[in-house]
């Protein structure tokens, strides 16, 4: 059944149009202030198949750990075989936790809107079809919610897209890991016709767009669960 699930989670038509190369953006004319405490943050974001944005803010310098998941549904209908419907009210999304000191929230607004997904897509991303595949921030505060409000504003004024900005801002109320097939799937499925055709290029695009905030190897969740699974023995 995981087999299954795996092969129908992301669909596409053979010998489609390749995602549209990826332009570097502004950063946000405002941005959450740098935390004194060393502490993690988080940030949700969705858009398309949560494989490829996944992929990008893995290989992204200052994030800790970058999980697949689904936001803004119920628990009851948290997994794929559900979400998969459109009718469960949650995005395919992923968790960003990321060292503030080493990456800022604005940084990773800016990655999420120039190379992990196109912001100008309703209900859809490239051949994924569904509000499951919606684009959305899910701000965990106010500030979060100003920022992204803000920059949603200043790209619009700046006619960065031909087309407008359609991105959804929503309160995050819960984040339901993905199962684990899901994870880290760019990386163990670089063969994939899906992977190659959408979400390879996104990873191309971040290391030559952001050279400074791309990293080679990526964090994998397999990696922070085999650690967590050590420092409990």
């Amino acid at each position: 059944m995981a087999t299954m699930a795996v092969v129908v989670a992301c669909l596409y038509p053979m010998g489609g149009a390749i995602a549209e190369t990826a332009v570097k953006i502004p950063p946000p004319a405002s941005d959450l202030v740098a935390q004194t405490r060393n502490a993690p943050d988080t940030a949700v974001f969705a858009g398309g198949c949560f494989w490829g944005i996944q992929a990008v803010f893995q290989h992204t310098k200052g994030v800790v750990n970058a999980v697949s998941g689904y936001a803004g549904g119920e628990k009851e209908t948290a997994d794929y075989s559900h979400v998969s419907s459109g009718y469960t009210g949650h995005a395919e999304s992923v968790l960003i936790t990321y060292d503030p000191k080493q990456i800022s929230y604005g940084n990773l607004l800016q990655i999420y809107f120039s190379v992990a997904h196109d912001p100008t897509q309703l209900n859809k991303q490239y051949p994924d079809v569904g509000t499951q595949y919606r684009s959305a921030i899910f701000y965990k505060d106010a500030d979060q919610r100003r920022v992204a409000e803000q920059y949603i504003r200043q790209l619009a004024a700046a006619h960065v897209y031909q087309n407008k900005i359609v991105i959804r801002l929503s309160p995050l109320t819960a984040f339901y890991a993905a199962e684990n097939y899901h994870q880290d799937y760019a990386t163990l499925h670089p063969e994939s016709g899906y992977i190659a055709q959408f979400d390879l290029p996104k990873i191309a695009a971040l290391k030559k767009l952001f050279p400074e905030q791309y990293r080679e190897s990526p964090v994998l969740v397999a990696s922070q669960q085999a650690a967590k699974a050590a420092e409990e023995k």
